[in-house]
């Protein structure tokens, strides 16, 4: 992440915990608030903690991120694969 993007967050971060203590200053300390307040706090250290990091994080490469791609066809299912299967919510077996 480059020195902008830093920034960029931390503005971000400012802006987040303004508007969630003018939610606390209209609505009191309601548990919404307090839940809001709590995730700006984390975001906060994980942001401290990203840039605090002795070397950035490499970005992953979506082509190498997961093994090989599975193709499902768009044609229909053969019926007898569902022959004898519950339909669930649908009350059982429909003989």
């Amino acid at each position: 992440m480059s020195s902008t993007e830093l920034s960029e967050l931390q503005r971000t971060i400012g802006q987040l915990r303004h508007c969630v203590d003018a939610l606390r200053a209209r609505y009191g300390d309601i548990p919404a608030v307090r839940r809001l307040a709590n995730d700006i706090e984390r975001i906060d250290i994980d942001a401290g903690e990203f840039t605090a990091a002795s070397t950035a994080p490499v970005p992953r490469n979506p082509a190498s991120a997961g093994g090989d791609v599975v193709v499902v066809p768009d044609t229909p299912y053969d019926p007898a694969l569902w022959h004898g299967a519950d339909d669930e919510g649908v009350g059982g077996y429909q003989r």
